[in-house]
């Protein structure tokens, strides 16, 4: 039994039977290690154990993990200028006095628009989900709209952006990380268009939100507003708040403010950090309460760091283990010549390492290395080995349970208490995105 293959198994297997993400993939990484042959803790003058490569990957996650509290405070600073639950207020009314359902596809748009750009023109990633989602909770009520198909819309957003639109994020995964990685790898890139090698890919997952749109979730679902209210606490409007116009400005300046330090510095920790300190500044943010404030935010971002710090571990003991090699190459050997079976086995083995892994960026480096070769031997073109390589890390990315694609979501929709993270986040998107970027990502590399 492959050790990388159990490991992953057992890590979804206990997160579905609602075992806490973080344990799961602690016993996941546990199992898997020991299967391959790792002692458990360092034996002297011999192999490093399990436990030590464990330690290894949490250092390469702590980093990540304080960006994303630091965003958290930026994100309830924003919350707490009060102009996010104008905005909801608005909108409340115009869903009060709509006569037409224009105004659900106008939230749907904005969903997506605010996804769309978060990996792009304005990088935050996952962070403006803490703007956007708890103030528009509400709004989601009013309309009856099932938080699955919520989930469903961020994911897209966030996930097909970055894999078919070379800017920003987009840009690293897509040039820095792919095409790097194929170059090192001995493929011959020049001249290859990433946008057109992965269009038909992000055609699949654009069919698979259109089916959760139309079919999964069309139907209304009812949420207890009280319990969403409680959360939220004095619904009085702010709309009317004599300076809410000075608090839009401010808000305004800091978001621009962190966007360009980030940019600049290419730290997450410095940008949040400098659009936190404007609103302190300018008394939006009150001395007396910013404490508070920064504590609040932080606590929203601590589970989802503690999961991105256990993954970063869990993923260091399945590269230790050296069995992601063996995986790729007995799904390959059991297809044989067969082209269309190859590339299929390849597919599932990126869904597998992504799963367990939960980010796409780590997983092209790991998996480049073994796929390039492969598909080279069988005569797969340049275009269809980058559709490939690119599907196979992208799979896994959305449904896994340590993907911040699922957890930001859950994140926001999970204020209230009312939206599981595995129930709702990970099996609506694994079944919406993961299946169809399986059977387009097929296509397109016996196509291209």
């Amino acid at each position: 039994m492959n050790a990388v293959l159990l490991a992953v198994i057992m890590m979804v297997g206990l997160s579905l039977a609602r075992v806490h993400v973080v344990l799961s993939l602690i016993v996941g990484a546990v199992v898997g290690g020991l299967l391959a042959g790792l002692p458990l803790t360092d034996v002297e003058n011999g192999a490093t154990g399990v436990l030590t490569h464990f330690q290894n990957g949490i250092k390469g996650g702590a980093g990540i993990a304080l960006s994303y509290a630091m965003l958290g405070a930026f994100a309830m600073a924003i919350a707490h200028s009060g102009v996010p639950k104008a905005l909801a207020d608005k909108v409340i009314l115009a869903v009060k006095n709509a006569k037409n359902g224009g105004i659900k596809w106008a939230v749907f748009g904005v969903i997506v628009l605010f996804a769309c750009l978060s990996q792009n023109l304005i990088p935050i990633h996952i962070a403006f989900i803490l703007l956007l989602i708890p103030p528009l909770l509400t709004v989601f009520n009013e309309l009856k709209l099932d938080r699955r198909l919520i989930t469903c819309l961020i994911t897209f957003g966030l996930v097909n952006t970055y894999m078919f639109i070379p800017y920003g994020f987009g840009d690293i995964f897509l040039n820095e990380i792919i095409m790097a990685n194929l170059a090192k790898s001995g493929l011959d890139t020049s001249g290859i268009s990433v946008m057109k090698a992965m269009a038909i890919p992000a055609l699949g997952m654009l069919t698979g939100l259109l089916v959760a749109i139309f079919v999964s979730y069309r139907k209304p679902k009812v949420y207890d507003n009280a319990k969403t209210l409680a959360v939220k606490g004095d619904d009085v409007p702010l709309v009317n708040d004599t300076k809410m116009g000075f608090k839009i400005i401010v808000t305004l300046i800091a978001i621009i403010v962190a966007f360009v330090i980030q940019l600049k510095t290419d730290s997450l920790v410095l940008g949040s950090l400098s659009g936190f300190a404007i609103f302190m500044a300018t008394g939006v943010v009150g001395w007396s309460k910013a404490d508070d404030v920064f504590n609040d935010g932080i606590k929203m971002m601590a589970m989802i760091g503690f999961i991105m710090i256990t993954a970063q571990g869990f993923a260091e003991v399945m590269t230790a283990t050296g069995h992601i090699e063996p995986l790729v190459q007995s799904a390959v050997d059991l297809f044989g010549a067969n082209k269309a079976l190859a590339s299929l086995a390849m597919l599932m083995v990126g869904l597998v390492v992504t799963m367990g892994i939960g980010s796409s960026f780590s997983t092209v480096p790991i998996i480049a290395t073994i796929y390039v070769p492969l598909c080279m031997a069988m005569g797969f073109s340049p275009m269809a080995t980058l559709a490939l390589v690119a599907t196979a890390g992208v799979l896994g990315d959305a449904g896994s349970p340590a993907s911040d694609s699922t957890l930001g979501p859950t994140m926001g929709l999970n204020m209230d208490g009312q939206h599981d993270h595995i129930k709702d986040s990970v099996i609506p998107t694994f079944i919406h995105y993961n299946i169809p970027l399986i059977v387009f990502g097929w296509v397109a590399s016996l196509v291209l």
